[in-house]
């Protein structure tokens, strides 16, 4: 439900309203040919793809006629990418132009391996803040908020894409980096900030300080979140614990270093939209590789000519909404978001467990904090051990209420154990809470 300080916001705005209301045969006549201008320097240029399309057939942008056709080309894995980097220190041969072209430098978390280096010329960066300002004008942003990002702005790209988007808008906007939680706290107070952006992990950890240190951020002028960086703030539990502490709602949005700023909500917060304008996405079965409503998302980006991906996993478990958006966009939607990571997924006595449907448990008791999971192998079962921070309420007795709910909705016996608060990990970032001690056997 919208929060009384957000209720003022005019709902569906749009960045490009031509092109995000402009129906789905006009709207792929121009991904179409946006891939079609991109494909030549790349076909003339770039090592790593000239090589890759070269071994399927691929010879001229004109050979893809629909984009039926780009299902004849390869997938690219993020493996891949990694691999080619070793072998082509430090950059690969994803590079569609000289070196010297490039002006920016960013890298992934390093949460699932190596870190791949990303580069982007002033064109590719430009369409990354393009991207940005989708996701924060679909939240309702605009030129007269004051945006915080509360973000160490280190060599990650998420929130240095954003502050370019907020730029692009008009906004107002107030790097965090080289605060303590406590000063980003203030300095919401004191800049009088509308709109934060951060994780979902660290919207809820900036709040709990906020508590401690007696400062009222529920009564600030911050009436809108917007959270990226992981999956949380699509979890309903997860959204709804951010938006009571902040009195503010909340927006998910999604991307990823090596691809760009994918997804984004809008205002009618019925769905996570696909920006279609700057990508094409497909779904496909995991097992088959064929189409599918459900299935894992891969992505073509259209505007970062100098370092693409084509036809990308991106190991993202999802499912399209059936239905058109209220909003009027044209832009297909994801029911419930991210539902999880391929990679992430647990497998504990033969059930898949996402770690996004634990958390999404865990968020339902306002009694608990920050979490911690483990997986061991215990003789020839497999055990699942979690640890929870208590704020209120009889520790114990929160501990089994969690356990409980975590085996009527998993079906699986869980040992809870409450451990005093302040004692696991804080995250600025992405969350590291899931360990699997199997793998380190």
């Amino acid at each position: 439900m919208p929060t009384p300080k957000a209720e003022s916001r005019v709902k569906t705005r749009y960045l490009d309203p031509f092109i995000e209301t402009l129906g789905r045969e006009a709207l792929e006549q121009i991904q179409l040919r946006k891939l079609q201008l991109m494909l030549e320097p790349i076909l003339e240029s770039n090592a790593f793809y000239r090589k890759k399309l070269g071994e399927a057939g691929l010879r001229s942008p004109d050979e893809i006629r629909t984009l039926d056709d780009l299902r004849h080309l390869p997938l690219t894995s993020k493996q891949e990418l990694s691999k080619d980097q070793r072998d082509n220190e430090p950059y690969g041969t994803n590079l569609t132009f000289e070196r010297d072209t490039y002006t920016k430098i960013h890298q992934t978390s390093g949460t699932t391996g190596e870190p791949l280096r990303c580069l982007d010329t002033e064109e590719s960066w430009a369409w990354w803040a393009r991207c940005w300002a989708t996701v924060l004008t679909g939240a309702g942003v605009t030129s007269r908020d004051r945006i915080f990002f509360a973000f160490s702005f280190g060599p990650f790209i998420g929130f240095w894409a954003g502050y370019q988007g907020a730029q692009r808008i008009g906004a107002l906007s107030i790097p965090g980096g080289g605060m303590s939680s406590y000063q980003r706290a203030k300095a919401i107070l004191t800049y009088d900030i509308s709109v934060l952006v951060c994780t979902p992990t660290y919207a809820l950890h900036l709040a709990e300080v906020a508590e401690q240190e007696n400062i009222d951020i529920a009564n600030s002028n911050v009436n809108v979140t917007i959270q990226a960086g992981e999956p949380g703030a699509g979890l309903p539990a997860t959204r709804q614990r951010i938006e009571t502490a902040w009195n503010a709602r909340t927006y998910d949005h999604a991307g990823a270093t090596e691809v760009g700023a994918w997804g984004f909500e809008c205002q009618c917060q019925s769905g996570l939209h696909l920006n279609e304008g700057e990508f094409i996405f497909e779904v496909l079965d995991p097992q088959t590789g064929e189409p599918a409503e459900e299935g894992e998302l891969v992505v073509t980006n259209l505007g970062r000519v100098g370092m693409p991906v084509l036809r990308y996993r991106t190991g993202d478990r999802v499912k399209i909404h059936p239905d058109e958006c209220p909003c009027g966009r044209s832009f297909r939607r994801l029911d419930g978001g991210v539902i999880g990571r391929a990679d992430d997924v647990l497998i504990v006595r033969g059930i898949n467990v996402f770690p996004s449907s634990i958390e999404n448990i865990v968020r339902r008791f306002p009694e608990v904090g920050e979490f911690a999971v483990d997986v061991y192998r215990k003789g020839n079962l497999d055990d699942m051990e979690m640890r929870v921070e208590i704020s209120k309420g009889e520790p114990g007795e929160v501990a089994a209420a969690v356990s409980k709910e975590m085996r009527n909705a998993l079906g699986l016996r869980v040992r809870v154990e409450p451990v005093p608060f302040g004692t696991l990990p804080r995250f600025d970032l992405k969350a590291r809470r899931f360990k699997d001690h199997r793998n380190l056997e």
